[in-house]
């Protein structure tokens, strides 16, 4: 974390100031202070010099700000995520891996191209791998690039085919840049009908549920990828297995309704 600079913290001060100056004048309006008393210039100027002598006080008034203003929107959030709970982990229309019937679900919203996402895919085969209670629902959200969004047809068109997994894991293993090609010849050396594949990504089904991954997306203020959802947390970007285990224990111990 960096530490404000002199110009910084005097800018603070100087706010703190006035934010100081307007409360008084709000206790004064609202009956708690004499409003025919008015405050005393000796005050404003003591405390000026108190502000200016002591800046950490307007350091830590702002975190303490910046941590109260992060609980409201984490709450707010989490909220958020109960009353969506259906949209987000039972959508009868999203692909699963690891045990559908899990006892605690982790969502993931992700790009093909993405390369935190490539990442992840090992991560979270592993988890899967270690933990056999654990269901695993796919949001294709394609965000990067046309060839995203190619991908993401192109994979939702592969479960129909029953070949979703294997399609969607050599999808994340590839090298390169994930193009209309290169997808159709993944879709080739994994084993899927590639004409059948072309005819089903045209299903308007396909493009309803990227489209309410999207909506979801917003909805949830997710930004960027990969963003994961378990048990009442949004984790936002790429962690380590160990960190995620930790989500995962966590929502375990609060049961998703």
């Amino acid at each position: 974390m960096h530490k404000p600079t002199p110009g910084v913290i005097a800018s603070l001060v100087l706010s703190m100031f006035a934010v100081l100056l307007s409360g008084l004048a709000f206790l004064a309006v609202t009956g708690v202070l004499d409003a025919g008393k008015p405050i005393s210039r000796d005050f404003e100027l003591q405390a000026r010099e108190y502000l200016l002598q002591n800046p950490q006080i307007v350091v830590e008034a702002l975190q303490r700000l910046e941590q109260r203003k992060l609980a409201a929107e984490t709450n707010e959030l989490q909220t958020l995520v109960a009353e969506r709970s259906d949209e987000i982990f039972s959508d009868p229309e999203a692909p699963v891996g690891g045990n559908p019937n899990g006892d605690v679900t982790l969502v993931e919203f992700f790009d093909y191209n993405c390369p935190y996402c490539r990442k992840a895919a090992p991560i979270l085969q592993q988890a899967v791998d270690e933990d056999r209670d654990l269901k695993l629902v796919y949001k294709e959200w394609p965000i990067l690039s046309p060839g995203s969004e190619f991908a993401a047809r192109a994979a939702l068109a592969a479960h129909k085919q029953g070949q979703y997994g294997a399609f969607h894991q050599a999808l994340m293993g590839f090298p390169g840049r994930i193009s209309e090609s290169s997808t159709l010849t993944i879709a080739g050396d994994v084993g899927l009908d590639v004409e059948q594949l072309k005819r089903d990504m045209q299903d308007p089904a396909i493009a309803n549920a990227i489209e309410r991954n999207r909506t979801l997306a917003n909805d949830l203020r997710i930004t960027g990828t990969p963003t994961f959802v378990v048990g009442d947390e949004i984790v936002r970007g790429l962690v380590d297995l160990a960190t995620l285990q930790r989500f995962i224990a966590d929502a375990r111990d609060k049961p998703e309704d």
